[in-house]
């Protein structure tokens, strides 16, 4: 530890007697500083030790030393240092007095202990401090370093914390607790979740302080990972601030999870080469393959149902994030994931069905609905930059080429919606009639009612209603006309005209069906 006033008060050599302040003699002593100024301040920076002569002082004037002591306690000074048997033969009352009441220690130094004594004395007990801090952090990092290559991460923050005597956390890229130690500290390394990912939001390196003196701990937040965006983060906690060995400790400890995270990170360039052809043989028709390729690497991905999800954006960041989002919950969950980016503006996840991977992208999706539904203009639903996803239904590995399939679909629809995220489910089970919203199939409805819908301006006849009504009620005379209030035979004579200007027949179904859409994509769009 540093030197203390009360370690030099106990120097066998330097001889000093404490007159005052006798209670915070526990304070450290950051180094010593003579001066016979009238006011020294100016050149403290606080936590030194002054030594004084009284030569330029009136040590015996009452108010002039209670201005100068309140200056020397106001600027850190954590003790006085007065050598007797030079200017005064004792320390006079006045200072002994105002030291007493202000806290401030006053050491009576003799005339046989020169100032350089005391100065040499400090200077060495620092010294030996730091000595013992560096040897004491070289210790903590080799034991730091043994657990990381024995017991992993894990480990790694066991060691970690009892070298501060506190606990240690470590968090994945989006900002999960993966790790603490002991166990107790995960519920409150859960509660730093949301400063974790503020400081993710930071230019890496970034490193904070969370707490304080009035809550139970102070807590270090440092990121981790060498490139642009951290790859998790580490939080270290005790009842007070680090000194130098354990700061050692910690740097040592963010140094050696950086190189596990970068190390993991190229394990995972590796895993995604290998999905990336698991997921080629599948679309393929060769499961068979797929399953000899994977091996154990995804675990039972492939013997259960699993559905597909394809995204796309033309900000790799979307994309990232999308990633980041279900590889995160899958880890949480103990669930394998296949993650296989597809050039720079897609992604194809593979991820179990029902599972939390399919159950965070949903959330993640709710999420950026919501963010664009709030902003002020609505402009970025429609923006080729944001992010859009398709859902497969269930799938099996014979039937990846169909999930695959119905993924791009979905995302077709999603893009031509202005949505983040659509599953094909709901289209299968949902209505043909909202796919009519597309510009080129309103262009077409237009193009093809529009000779039906100049007759009519003419005043002429009801050429467009009638034949509304004589397709709802599939052809059917007498009940058309009565949804009409006219008479059969001038519905005939209308379906006829109708015939007659669009050069059609409506005894073709296809003709029929054609009107039918075109009709309904008009309604749609009024």
């Amino acid at each position: 530890m540093p030197p203390t006033l009360a370690s030099l008060v106990h120097h066998s050599a330097l001889k000093l007697t404490v007159r005052a302040g006798e209670d915070h003699l526990d304070v450290p002593v950051r180094w010593v500083h003579a001066s016979e100024l009238a006011d020294p301040v100016p050149y403290m920076e606080g936590g030194e030790l002054l030594l004084i002569t009284a030569l330029k002082l009136d040590a015996e004037d009452a108010k002039a030393m209670r201005r100068y002591v309140k200056r020397l306690v106001g600027a850190g000074v954590v003790g006085l240092g007065f050598a007797v048997g030079v200017n005064y033969d004792e320390i006079p009352e006045a200072l002994v007095a105002t030291a007493q009441e202000e806290g401030l220690p006053l050491l009576e130094v003799p005339r046989r202990t020169p100032f350089i004594a005391i100065s040499k004395a400090v200077s060495a007990a620092i010294a030996a401090d730091q000595y013992r801090s560096v040897t004491a952090g070289f210790a903590a990092q080799r034991e730091l370093t043994r657990q990381a290559l024995t017991d992993g991460p894990e480990g790694l923050l066991t060691a970690l914390a009892a070298q501060v005597d506190g606990w240690a956390a470590l968090y994945d890229a989006s900002g999960a607790v993966v790790a603490t130690a002991p166990e107790w500290a995960g519920r409150r390394a859960a509660r730093l979740t949301a400063d974790v990912e503020r400081l993710r939001d930071r230019p890496a390196p970034a490193s904070s302080v969370v707490g304080g003196p009035d809550n139970e701990d102070r807590v270090e937040l440092h990121t981790l990972g060498t490139g642009r965006r951290p790859r998790a983060a580490l939080a270290v906690g005790t009842a007070a601030a680090l000194g130098t060995a354990e700061r050692y400790a910690v740097h040592s400890a963010i140094a050696l999870l950086t190189l596990t995270t970068e190390r993991s990170r190229s394990l995972q360039a590796a895993q995604e080469r290998i999905g990336a052809a698991v997921l080629r043989m599948l679309l393929a028709g060769q499961p068979d393959h797929a399953r000899a390729v994977a091996g154990d690497l995804f675990g039972g991905l492939l013997d259960a149902p699993f559905r597909i999800v394809v995204g796309e954006s033309a900000d790799g960041a979307a994309l990232d994030a999308l990633a980041e989002v279900v590889e995160s919950a899958a880890a949480r969950s103990g669930e394998a994931v296949l993650v296989v980016p597809e050039g720079p503006q897609r992604l194809v996840v593979l991820a179990v069905d029902d599972g939390a991977a399919v159950e965070a992208c949903g959330e993640h999706a709710a999420t950026l609905e919501a963010e664009r539904a709030s902003s002020a203009t609505g402009e970025r639903a429609g923006d080729e930059d944001d992010l859009v996803v398709g859902l497969s239904a269930p799938a099996g590995p014979i039937a990846a080429a169909a999930a695959y399939k119905q993924a791009e679909q979905a995302l077709s629809v999603a893009r031509r919606r202005g949505r983040v995220l659509v599953e094909h489910e709901q289209l299968a089970a949902g209505s043909v009639l909202p796919l009519l919203a597309d510009d080129a199939v309103r262009a077409f409805a237009d193009g093809l009612l529009r000779p039906l819908s100049e007759h009519d301006a003419t005043g002429r006849g009801d050429l467009v209603a009638s034949l509304r009504a004589w397709l709802s009620r599939h052809g059917q005379w007498d009940a058309a006309a009565a949804d009409l209030g006219v008479h059969r035979h001038t519905l005939r004579y209308r379906m006829r005209r109708v015939e007659e200007i669009l050069g059609r027949s409506l005894d073709d179904p296809d003709v029929r069906m054609e009107l039918w859409l075109a009709l309904k994509a008009t309604a749609a769009a009024e």
